[in-house]
């Protein structure tokens, strides 16, 4: 049985300032929010960050941007969030931008003990730039590092004592790679249930990629809301 948390700060309680923290989701599908908030409430700071996006102006890590508890944000998207843009037009953040399929990869080659690969994304960019560049069957490539995190923040549907876990639909996203490629991984569960309740062949991530538990319910904001007016079809 991995350790099961009564409370989310005591989830992240060994957190410390100057942290690389890797946090699962993509906008705000399968966030694991209320280990966020809890990072909030601890007041860590000086973090890394590596994620899809950096959430919005008032959830998600945007709560943490607002709070400048990070300082240095590794993503691929930051279009939905005013502060983002503040805090880098302002110098107050770092950010290093990647392309999307490249982050995944390279947070997918940090959990498999990958430390690096050749890709054509990027090649001919300034993405390019001070990387080394080989040529295969007459294409070039750019050679990148992998990622790994000190912790990494997972949120699934469900997970049993043992710490295996089920993503929800799209919210498998980006947290299976990421719960692999961190030292200590922490999952925040919507449900926790008893070893050997889980349909082996629904599991998405092995308990072996698990440290630590949480079970919570999350509020599940909306990203945009998009309505029409009654009666338009």
């Amino acid at each position: 049985m991995k350790t099961v948390c009564t409370s989310f700060v005591e989830a992240v309680k060994d957190i410390q300032d100057g942290s690389t923290i890797m946090v699962g989701g993509f906008g705000l599908c399968g966030i694991p929010e209320n280990l966020i908030l809890a990072l909030v409430e601890t007041g860590v700071k000086d973090l890394t960050v590596i994620s899809n996006n950096c959430g919005v102006d008032e959830w998600g890590l945007g709560l943490l941007l607002k709070n400048k508890q990070i300082k240095k944000m590794i993503s691929s998207y930051v279009g939905e969030n005013k502060e983002f843009e503040r805090q880098v037009l302002q110098g107050e953040l770092e950010v290093e931008l990647v392309p999307q399929g490249t982050l995944a990869e390279k947070i997918r080659a940090g959990g498999a003990g990958i430390p690096a690969f050749y890709t054509p994304a990027g090649v001919g960019t300034p993405i390019a730039e001070g990387k080394e560049i080989r040529t295969f069957d007459g294409k070039e490539y750019l050679l990148e590092r992998a990622l790994k995190a000190d912790f990494s923040l997972v949120r699934a549907v469900k997970g049993d004592k043992m710490g295996n876990l089920i993503y929800n639909k799209t919210a498998q996203n980006f947290n299976p790679m990421i719960a692999a490629a961190g030292r200590v991984t922490i999952a925040e569960v919507e449900e926790l249930v008893e070893i050997g309740s889980l349909d082996p062949q629904s599991i998405h991530t092995p308990s072996v990629y698990v440290q630590r538990l949480i079970e919570g319910k999350q509020q599940k904001k909306i990203e945009r809301v998009t309505t029409r007016e009654a009666g338009v079809r």
